[in-house]
């Protein structure tokens, strides 16, 4: 059986926590599309970590931890988290890699940078790590797989190919030292010999482990909203965050993933460029920013300060239509406990009409929220540990969320750690929706 965990919203909606927790019951974790372009924040017995390539499953020592076909694999960045969870005396993961993932390279992250660079105030908001690069050439047909970093004349032959276009863009439209097939031939050979022990066929790894009966949790990264199809486009990311894209992404069978749990945030949070109609400005928002989470609302790639606002109804509700989310999990709800009343986005007002579908992006730019004020509850949430224990007015809130997205919220989130986590029925912890 397969559960796919996905975000519902803008990214950073606590999928990293999501899946460390529920990895417990699983056999294996499978990242499934991205890169390191995004980081999913994880505090346990170990500490703090922010992974950007590792499943979020390499905490459990029993479980075994895939890297799919359809993820953008920067070597030199998945061999540095190995060596930081190393020096923190985590336990050495169980880790495999597909021999068909398609490697990130320097000049993905040298063209991504000096793109963004070009455009100035028309970019779109990238982390500058090389994806949209990368998947123009995987879609190119130029791209590396894993399994042609072993023979180097292929390597060598691949990579002279590919710069031809590149040296152009490097030396007339950004006035930049040009690229050396030699030299990257060289580079990339070497880390392929460092890869090469955790390398193998992935999709026959976890074709065999579904006949055997075995428990499959597919980790995605971002939210529906960034993605290229059915996101705020151009503001999305290179890759689909969809949980049907787990079936190519991963290489399993779209019957076999019978449980999607879409993430959300108990308000809206957002790292880059795009639309957030809920927004929020000043002090206000700055409040809301600091307390959001165990480190503030900052990108966990990037640092850079999250736009934060209330719930949107509209966005989640599409965002989990989208995923086909059979059920919901909600982050990040002790974050609301200090205010009086909490305004839900329900609807968008645009052009003097209100809407409750999520619209196509030029529409967001005309759009403002039309709000629901709930009343808050006022009191620290943390250390509950049953759903009947919250607050009425939380209990509430989380209800009228319920209601709002037509998705259940069967997981809830009062704090940062592994273990603050209120399952609301007990279908929430056997995988299966109510």
């Amino acid at each position: 059986m397969i559960r796919a965990i996905v975000g519902a919203n803008w990214g950073d909606e606590g999928k990293g926590k999501l899946t460390d927790v529920l990895a417990e019951g699983s056999d294996i974790v499978v990242r499934f599309q991205g890169g390191a372009n995004a980081g999913h924040t994880i505090i346990n017995q170990y500490g703090k970590f922010a992974l950007h390539l590792l499943p979020s499953g390499v905490f459990r020592t029993r479980v075994m931890n895939v890297i799919g076909p359809g993820v953008a694999l920067d070597i030199e960045e998945l061999i540095r988290e190995l060596a930081s969870l190393k020096d923190r005396d985590v336990p050495d993961p169980q880790l495999v890699v597909s021999d068909r993932a398609q490697v990130l390279m320097d000049f993905h992250v040298l063209l991504d940078t000096y793109e963004e660079e070009r455009l100035a105030d028309r970019k779109f908001g990238s982390t500058k790590s090389g994806i949209a690069p990368f998947y123009s050439d995987k879609f190119a047909k130029v791209g590396i797989q894993v399994c042609q970093l072993f023979e180097k004349d292929m390597l060598h032959a691949r990579l002279t190919g590919s710069l031809v276009k590149k040296n152009v863009l490097m030396k007339h439209l950004y006035h930049k030292p040009e690229l050396n097939a030699d030299e990257l031939t060289e580079k990339y050979y070497a880390l392929g010999q460092q890869l090469k022990p955790m390398v193998c066929n992935t999709t026959r790894l976890l074709h065999d482990a579904l006949r055997d009966g075995k428990r499959i949790l597919l980790e995605g990264q971002l939210g529906a909203l960034r993605d290229p199809d059915h996101g705020i486009y151009p503001y999305t990311t290179s890759s689909s965050p969809i949980a049907g894209a787990g079936t190519v992404g991963a290489g399993v069978p779209a019957h076999a993933i019978a449980e999607v749990i879409a993430v959300t945030k108990a308000y809206s949070s957002s790292v880059g460029t795009g639309f957030l109609i809920s927004k929020l400005e000043g002090d206000e928002a700055e409040e809301l920013r600091k307390r959001g989470g165990d480190a503030g609302e900052y990108g966990a790639k990037t640092g850079r300060p999250r736009d934060v606002g209330w719930f949107d109804a509209v966005a989640t509700r599409y965002g989990c239509m989208v995923q086909g989310a059979t059920q919901c999990a909600m982050t990040n709800l002790d974050v609301l406990s200090y205010l009086d009343e909490i305004p839900v986005c329900t609807a968008y007002k645009i052009d003097g009409q209100e809407v409750t579908d999520f619209p196509v992006t030029p529409l967001l730019a005309h759009a403002t929220p039309v709000y629901t004020v709930l009343k808050g509850w006022k009191t620290d949430i943390r250390g509950i540990t049953k759903y009947e224990d919250l607050p009425e007015n939380c209990r509430a809130y989380v209800d009228f969320a319920e209601k709002a997205i037509q998705t259940p919220v069967t997981i809830v989130s009062n704090g940062p750690r592994r273990e603050e986590v209120i399952y609301r029925t007990p279908g929430a912890v056997n995988g299966t929706s109510r």
